[in-house]
């Protein structure tokens, strides 16, 4: 798989985050940490035309960039593009876990253990997102993890070890090396807590823990 597509693939799901729904996003993921680039290339733009999910420039072009040299339809991306202002995400995020699971919560304690220490690794934080007219049983699990290579990879591998550990549509935000960070996650790292470290510094950002 071409690094700069691959590359372009991951950046551009990020700026998806909270825009497309949790099922789908998992799942096209899932997909590019296997390298089916072809497979999203088909799929990745119907769904944002069905879910009525535009583009601004730098999305439209990371797409281009991702899913044309892979198969994708030019005149079907080119119907992504929009002009007006970028959409509000409508959720709202907390550092602390909602009560029902204070004290049962072993989540954090897994992805400490797999992390802690790890190369290309560097801050990994939780935040809990809360839809604005939602309530605490709507309360998502956001993990923030900064890397320094194999975003797609680590993504999916963190992916399958949340679904193992009950989060059948797990949100995991792999952050590459000066990524310009979408509003969505700026407001996750701004109420986040820190969960473990790799042997990579980061900075993320402000958070507490």
């Amino acid at each position: 798989m071409n690094k700069d597509t691959e590359l372009a693939c991951h950046e551009l799901l990020l700026c998806l985050a909270g825009r497309l729904p949790d099922d789908t996003l998992w799942r096209f993921r899932d997909w590019l940490g296997e390298g089916a680039l072809e497979v999203l290339a088909r799929t990745l733009p119907k769904s944002l035309l069905r879910h009525g999910i535009d583009l601004d420039q730098r999305e439209y072009d990371l797409l281009v960039a991702a899913l044309i040299p892979n198969g994708a339809d030019f005149h079907e991306l080119s119907s992504t593009l929009r002009v007006d202002d970028s959409p509000v995400s409508g959720y709202t995020f907390t550092e602390t876990a909602p009560d029902r699971l204070n004290n049962v919560d072993s989540v954090s304690a897994v992805i400490d253990a797999a992390l802690r220490g790890r190369p290309d690794v560097g801050d990994v934080r939780e935040s809990w997102r809360y839809a604005e007219r939602g309530s605490e049983r709507d309360a998502k699990r956001v993990l923030l993890v900064t890397a320094t290579t194999g975003w797609p990879r680590l993504t999916g591998e963190l992916q399958r070890v949340l679904r193992v550990l009950g989060d059948e549509e797990p949100a995991i935000e792999v952050l590459p090396p000066q990524f310009d960070l979408p509003d969505y996650h700026l407001a996750a790292l701004a109420n986040a807590r820190a969960v473990s470290v790799g042997a990579v510094g980061a900075g993320l950002g402000p958070a507490t823990g």
